[in-house]
């Protein structure tokens, strides 16, 4: 099976990764890719979110399944020009893709779905946006509606924070704070059956102890040994199962990767967010111990056979990702630093490029992301660290206390 993989982050490297260790994957091949994921397939450029190029590109490449990695092309219809070239695709319609691209259309399926998730008002104007404050009141919780790269979120105990975000978004979802831990978890989907991947948790402040801005994510550890042993289950039932009869209702059934972003309430897990694509860096643990081969069930989920695959397979142990961020990140980061380190076996490929003279240099903000397993997460853990011990990256900066939480028994549901 050939392979077209489209995207160049920390999520797409460790699809690479995935997919070449599939026997049935003979071949793959990334646009535009990164200098990680040129370590396991051959790079093309293609600009993502031209549905047309990319359509034109996996007809060109003769591919047997295209996966699209990031939510830009999905939102684009990436997914839709691809099909109807008669190709088989990994990644929802523009339609269904929707779920991620408008909070406001995501809260308003779950209402339809009967989903379990926090009262929300979508506002547009100042007077609504004070009105919604003041009803749900600190912890205030502000979303730009449409896509923002994991950093559309704003959530403070300061009314002129919560009120200047949306200002500057303009079209904002605002919502009632959910307490308790968050999980991610990804869900394979066909649009009928529904295939739940193991649960993670990411850390999305830039910050020790959970301060600072929101980012894409500095971290992301699995299994979660805090997790009730009937969490998947339930979200199953409660959530994914009724979401894909309210997306097939509508008439754009989602075929893809359904994430469901949860907080554990005091009055069970309710959804934070819907996602339509893996998420970044949660991919690199989950993926890590996924035993299964991960191009088979992409295409099953592209082609509707879901329910024909063998249950998966999941390697014993922990895993752990420790993101390597560029200066000023989330800010606007600094980049070109040369990078040392880079290539070790584990560290995963997001915001690099490849200098002319072959030096690996900074070209993002979330630059690398080091991935370990272990026999259990305090394992794993001293395992991610080390590898970042290995890495030089002037300017740089990491969470060191990822999974740290869990690992001393901090965590409670």
């Amino acid at each position: 099976m050939r392979v077209l993989l489209i995207g160049s982050g920390g999520r797409e490297h460790a699809l690479a990764v995935g997919l070449a260790a599939d026997p049935s994957v003979d071949d793959i091949i990334a646009a535009p890719g990164n200098p990680g994921i040129a370590a396991v397939a051959k790079l093309r450029e293609v600009v993502v979110t031209d549905a047309a190029a990319v359509a034109e590109l996996a007809v060109e490449v003769a591919a047997d399944l295209v996966v699209i990695g990031p939510e830009a092309p999905l939102v684009a219809g990436a997914a839709d020009a691809v099909r109807a070239k008669g190709i088989a695709c990994f990644g929802p319609s523009a339609a269904a893709a929707q779920l991620e691209g408008s909070k406001a259309f995501a809260k308003e399926v779950m209402v339809a779905a009967g989903v379990p998730t926090g009262r929300s008002a979508t506002c547009t104007t100042e007077g609504e946006v004070g009105a919604a404050l003041a009803e749900f009141g600190p912890p205030y919780v502000v979303k730009n509606d449409g896509l923002a790269a994991g950093k559309g979120v704003v959530v403070t105990d300061s009314l002129a924070v919560a009120r200047q975000h949306a200002e500057e978004c303009g079209r904002v979802v605002i919502e009632e704070f959910l307490d308790g831990p968050e999980v991610s978890l990804f869900v394979v989907t066909d649009g009928t059956t529904a295939v739940p991947l193991m649960p993670a948790q990411d850390f999305k402040r830039v910050g020790d102890g959970d301060s600072g801005p929101n980012t894409g994510g500095m971290g992301a550890y699995a299994p979660l040994p805090w997790a009730p042993a009937d969490l998947v289950e339930r979200v199953l039932a409660e959530t994914v199962q009724p979401t894909l009869a309210e997306m097939r209702r509508r008439g754009t059934p989602f075929a893809g990767l359904l994430y469901v972003g949860l907080a554990l309430t005091t009055n069970g897990p309710k959804v934070i967010e819907f996602n339509a694509r893996f998420g970044d860096p949660e991919t690199q643990v989950v993926l890590a111990l996924l035993a299964s081969p991960l191009g088979g069930l992409l295409h099953a989920a592209a082609t509707g056979t879901l329910a024909d695959l063998p249950p998966l397979q999941w390697r014993e142990g922990a895993a752990v990702t420790v993101v390597v961020a560029g200066h000023n990140y989330p800010g606007t980061p600094r980049t070109g630093d040369v990078i040392e380190g880079g290539e070790q076996p584990g560290v995963i490929h997001a915001g690099t490029a490849r200098r002319a003279d072959g030096a690996l240099v900074s070209a993002g903000g979330r630059i690398l992301s080091a991935t370990a397993t272990g026999a259990d997460l305090a394992d794993a853990r001293t395992a991610a660290y080390k590898l970042i011990d290995g890495i030089t990256l002037p300017g740089a900066h990491h969470r060191t206390d990822i999974a740290l939480a869990a690992v001393e028994g901090r965590i409670t549901t």
